[in-house]
């Protein structure tokens, strides 16, 4: 079985794998967007600190993945929610050595808008279209839908199409100002460019996918902490279910709450308009979906940013399996990722 190595494209630091676990603490690590709303959701209630007992836990929020992911290859997390390409990229890059996808977060949630005027792809040609980092899971997917239809793309900003990865409220605030046309964004961004900035949905990325199901967001442990501090990981596997649960069955409460949480965050309340519709478009899971990891992976290498390599071991879904089992639900599959023998 093979499957992607990045190139240096992505840029992600070893430094550091082995990192310094603070006695007794939990480092954990999610961005400020709707598709992280375990996360989000999960501090702000309390629900994962509770879980995680006498375990102190601090967070570090952060616009997009790849960087969050040098954090957690340099030794300033523990652990973290962040998208497959960048688990992917922060996996391979480390040899296999620095990280464990243990469970899901997110599925959907991410769009292409862009300009009223624009209704079909070869209207993108000598566009500009941004992306919230190089190498992040909507990097890769604007370059490879695009390649799928004739479209090149490069990591320095030429092509066919230019790629301008930024601050997502960059990228809302050039949008408004004509200097871009459109962009791949994860919730609640998308949103706010429809709402705010009248921009249209070209793709809805869940169209793109088998049932419409792919992850957004996946949680990821080291590698070291994992195998050091196993019952601290059950516990936060834990939190996350009992999180999920409470988003699932409250979900007018949950999405104010996210509402509330991305103000403090950024300093921007979404309008009630903005928080229903980026709502309906994600939906919380703990499956990471480890199928549509090669298939991401896959996508990756066609547009130039990793190059094959076995995956195998990049998952470990045994804590949140026994998790499961005991809560009486079923059981997540691996899809062969899981630990080599």
């Amino acid at each position: 079985m093979k499957r992607w190595l990045p190139v240096a494209a992505v840029g992600l630091l070893l430094a550091g794998c082995a990192s310094a676990v603070t006695e007794n603490g939990l480092r954990l690590g999610y961005l400020g967007n709707l598709t992280h709303a375990t996360a989000i959701v999960g501090v702000a209630n309390g629900l994962l600190a509770k879980s995680l007992g006498d375990t102190r836990l601090t967070t570090q929020v952060f616009n997009a993945g790849p960087a969050e992911m040098t954090a957690l290859l340099g030794g300033q997390l523990d652990a973290a929610y962040v998208g497959p390409s960048s688990a992917l990229n922060g996996y391979v890059r480390s040899h296999g050595q620095a990280l464990k996808i243990i469970a899901g977060a997110t599925m959907g949630g991410a769009e292409l808008v862009v300009r009223s005027s624009i209704d079909s792809v070869a209207q993108l040609k000598g566009k500009t279209l941004a992306t919230p980092q190089l190498g992040n899971t909507q990097d890769v997917a604007v370059r490879y839908w695009l390649s799928q239809h004739g479209l090149r793309t490069s990591t320095d900003g030429s092509g066919d199409v230019a790629i301008r990865p930024q601050d997502n409220a960059t990228t809302l605030d050039q949008f408004r100002a004509g200097k871009i046309d459109g962009a791949w964004l994860p919730e609640p961004w998308a949103s706010r460019l429809v709402v705010e900035a009248q921009a249209k949905v070209l793709v809805d990325e869940r169209d793109l996918w088998p049932d419409g199901r792919f992850a957004s967001t996946d949680l990821v442990v080291s590698t070291k902490f994992l195998r050091e501090h196993p019952e601290t990981v059950r516990r936060l596997i834990a939190g996350e279910l009992a999180t999920n649960d409470w988003i699932s069955d409250s979900a007018v409460q949950a999405a104010k709450t996210v509402n509330t949480e991305l103000q403090r965050l950024s300093g921007a309340k979404l309008t009630d308009e903005e928080i229903a519709r980026a709502w309906s478009q994600q939906q919380v899971t703990d499956d990471p979906l480890a199928s549509t990891l090669g298939v991401q992976a896959d996508h990756a290498v066609t547009v130039g940013l990793m190059s094959a390599i076995d995956l195998r071991g990049i998952v470990d879904v045994g804590p949140l399996n026994e998790a499961l089992t005991a809560a009486g639900k079923p059981k997540v599959d691996d899809a062969g990722l899981g630990a080599t023998q």
